[in-house]
């Protein structure tokens, strides 16, 4: 091993890490892959003639400068306090040429020095140093280290928790279709394309309000903004404090002001010639004088100002208001309308920044109300400053991420979050589950759905969702999370963090698409839970290969059957027309995606629709910060548990309006049927040409609807009229309007910025991740599958013209004109 270098010096920040070395100068150690933490410390001290009673050591190494290109400039030092991280360092020095730093402070007590209090901004707190970290650094105070996850705790606390990581399972089962070469699915409805899975969704609306949920959302109000902290500003740019909200008639010059400084008054003017469409020159721009003229040679307009002694603002001494040259000449420049202040007049002035808007737009905007032309790239300069000033900096979100979780948590009283950061502090994976959702899931029917959508911007990601359906069919979020891609270690990662809400047990079901990472996933996390597939993305895939016709309803048949005969008859003919397909289903395994052979509890949940749904109502926010994606969350949890609260207390009926609903037409179809009772417990009902038999005490039906939905069927309903039994009393509790307004009974509450954020959550590290965008423009649009391809292309049935009276919609027999 090649000796190692150490110096003696401090770190300082001046747009990057600089490490200045000090008069102790360097040593020469001979450090070997044995050596430990401990010994090394001892060197040092030795080899520096220190006493170890009255000083501390930190040691630290920065990257190569080749390395930084790749992970940013800003990429702190890399403090080593253990054995495992000394040879991390080791096997980095073999590749690249590093030195070792020593920053030596004396003590002062068991505090640090007032010298070095200016340091410790940078220092990790000592509550993130596990207990073998201070056995082994006894002695010491080496308290920053890198290579940690923050675990926020309902008690505001931030914890170290080991990344433990299983060793690699061999994969023999064959659950996932031998002929697919991707993990994923084929068709993956990433955009929120809803399914043909059994809508119960409008059941549970209001009278009156049909709107879908992603409608309602998207036009209820939003909450005002919260007051910020002094030392949390979510959101928001470094350059939005100026102008927070602009008055253009109020912007004039007088002789007498006063501007904090000489980038305010520029700004100041450079609005005026927007307003007043004119342009300036700058001919004299020292720290102490500001003096600007009309652009226009021999004009009188002119303005001087200065500084007042040693402040830094700036007054204006002279201020001349008059053009004296003409109109036409002075208005055919607009140097000064740069994309900044274009952008903060767009904003605040003029138009939206909704995702749909355009560059073109904003430029045929900007011209119409200032006379401004703008090019292309002008305009999506102007827009993309407009949006970082209404949602912030994507940087700046996730710098923001440990102080809006902890705000988050003392909000929501219950609420878990997870950040989990890499070696270097990039952001690597999130999560979050509202106190009120993991209270509220007590009281909903034990079926989760989970599935990701891609995020937009500069960092891409997936966010993952884990939602429930309530009683009501209505959707019920559960868990978020973002994560940097859709792998094996994302998702067990994610399904172990869900793990803490949504405990494993037999009586769990789980839906999800056929990714194979979340059958890893489900099998290593979840192994007594029950996992279904979505039927919707199973039909895709299969006219993708074996077409669509008889083969595609029979295969729907299968799936969507409630008795094991009809199913065997089913399956069996299938068998006949098409073995290959066949065998495709049995590799599929029917237990997933027949509802007929599902091993647990699955109700009415076929596919993964809700997921949809919920991607769709989050589909504006996509391309927000990642802040500002949790506000849009919490802001959308807050508006749908307090109306559905509401809601739930005003129902009459003891079952919900979506039940009630459904049961309508039962009851209509049960005064039809025939009862006969065979003895004290069992009835049979003759309904049609069907005939069953239903046993009202273990609530079960021979159609077994009553026994998978939980609900009463035609036959049920019958029986209990016929026994005069209180129909209700045959659903399952999850569907009593008690149990929905108990799942609402908590809030999400919005955060309260104007309670500042503790010291030591604040100077937690979370940088973005490196951004890995692929070749090429980037697509907007999803591609269509199959199904939507062939419903646009779909020629319009021909209408049936009568021959008496030649009109559409009815023939010969049926006209009522002759």
């Amino acid at each position: 091993m090649d000796p190692v270098i150490i110096v003696s010096g401090k770190w300082e920040f001046k747009s990057r890490y600089y490490f200045t070395a000090e008069k102790r100068g360097c040593r020469v150690l001979n450090i070997t892959e044995e050596t430990s933490f401990i010994d090394l410390l001892k060197m040092v001290v030795e080899d520096y003639g220190l006493d170890d009673k009255t000083c501390q050591i930190q040691l630290s190494y920065m990257f190569s400068t080749k390395t930084l290109k790749r992970m940013g400039r800003d990429t702190p030092p890399v403090y080593i306090c253990n054995s495992r991280q000394l040879q991390g360092f080791l096997s980095l020095r073999k590749k690249e040429l590093l030195r070792l730093c020593v920053e030596i402070t004396e003590k002062e007590g068991s505090e640090v020095t007032q010298k070095d209090k200016g340091k410790e901004k940078m220092r990790r707190p000592s509550n993130l140093v596990s207990k073998e970290e201070v056995k082994e650094t006894k002695g010491y105070r080496n308290t920053y280290v890198h290579d940690y996850e923050y675990i926020d705790t309902n008690d505001g606390i931030y914890k170290k928790e080991g990344e433990v990581k299983d060793e690699e399972e061999d994969e023999d089962e064959d659950e996932e279709d031998d002929e697919f070469d991707s993990r994923f699915d084929i068709f993956d409805d990433p955009d929120g394309h809803s399914s043909d899975d059994e809508n119960l969704s409008l059941f549970g609306k209001a009278r009156g309000e049909l709107e879908e949920e992603e409608e309602a959302d998207e036009n209820s109000p939003r909450l005002p903004p919260k007051k910020r902290t002094r030392n949390f500003w979510p959101m928001e740019s470094k350059r939005t404090k100026t102008f927070t909200k602009l008055d253009m008639s109020s912007l004039n010059l007088a002789v007498g002001q006063r501007y904090e400084s000489k980038e305010e008054l520029e700004k100041i003017l450079k609005l005026l010639t927007v307003r007043d469409r004119f342009d300036f020159d700058v001919p004299i721009s020292r720290p102490d004088t500001y003096i600007v003229t009309c652009w226009v040679h021999g004009c009188r307009w002119r303005v001087r100002a200065c500084r007042q002694g040693q402040s830094p603002e700036f007054y204006i001494r002279l201020y001349d208001a008059e053009h004296t040259c003409s109109v036409t000449e002075r208005s055919n420049r607009s140097r000064q309308a740069t994309a900044d202040i274009l952008g903060t007049i767009y904003r605040d002035l003029i138009g939206d920044i909704d995702p749909s808007v355009r560059p073109r737009h904003v430029g045929v905007a900007i011209n119409k109300h200032f006379g401004i032309k703008m090019e292309y790239w002008k305009a999506h300069r102007t827009l993309k400053f407009a949006r970082e000033l209404e949602m912030g900096i994507l940087e700046r979100g996730y710098e923001d991420l440990p102080a809006y979780l902890h705000m988050i948590r003392r909000a929501n009283r219950g609420t878990l979050t997870r950040l989990n950061v890499d070696d270097s502090g990039r952001f690597k994976y999130l999560f979050i589950a509202f106190g009120a959702s993991i209270g509220g899931f007590n009281f909903m029917r034990k079926v989760v759905v989970v599935d990701g959508t891609f995020l937009h911007g500069k960092y891409k990601g997936t966010l993952l969702t884990a939602l429930a359906q309530d009683g009501n069919f209505q959707i019920f979020p559960l868990a978020f999370g973002v994560v940097d891609t859709e792998n094996d270690d994302s998702w067990q990662w994610f399904f172990t963090q869900l793990k803490l809400v949504v405990p494993d047990n037999n009586g769990l079901a789980l839906i999800s698409d056929r990714h194979k990472s979340i059958g890893k996933a489900i099998r290593k996390v979840y192994p007594l839970a029950a996992r279904g597939i979505c039927t919707y993305h199973l039909y895709k895939n299969i006219l993708v290969r074996f077409g669509g016709g008889n083969l595609f309803r029979l295969v729907k048949k299968a799936a969507n059957c409630y008795r094991m005969d009809e199913f065997q008859s089913v399956f069996d003919e299938i068998e006949t027309l098409h073995p290959v397909l066949h065998g495709y289903l049995e590799r599929a395994d029917v237990r997933m995606w027949a509802r007929v052979h599902f091993p647990g509890d699955r109700y009415n949940l076929t596919t993964t629709n809700i997921a949809e749904s919920m991607n769709k109502v989050l589909a504006k926010t996509r391309s927000f910060p990642i802040v500002r994606i949790l506000e849009e969350i919490s802001l959308m949890m807050t508006r749908w548990f307090n109306d559905r609260r509401e809601d739930a207390l005003a129902m009459k009926t003891t079952l919900t309006r979506g039940v009630e609903k459904l049961l309508e037409d039962r009851v209509s179809g049960a005064k039809q049927a025939t009862v006969q009772t065979i003895d004290s417990r069992h009835i049979q009902v003759i309904c049609g040409s069907s005939l069953h038999v239903v046993n009202l005490d273990s609530k079960r039906c021979t159609c077994r609807r009553f026994d998978i939905d939980k609900l009463p069927c035609v036959h049920a309903i019958a029986a209990a009229e016929h026994k005069n039994v209180s129909r209700v009393s045959l659903c399952h509790p999850y569907y009593f309007s008690q149990f929905l307004g108990n799942a609402y009974a908590g809030s999400v509450m919005p955060n309260d910025f104007a309670v500042p954020v503790p010291d030591d959550v604040g100077i937690q590290v979370c940088t973005p991740p490196i951004p890995r965008n692929q070749r090429g423009r980037p697509k907007i649009s999803r591609m269509k599958s199959c199904l939507e391809v062939a419903s646009e292309k779909k020629r319009r049935r021909k209408q049936h013209t009568c021959s008496l009276c030649k009109k559409e919609g009815h023939n010969a027999k049926t006209c009522i004109n002759h």
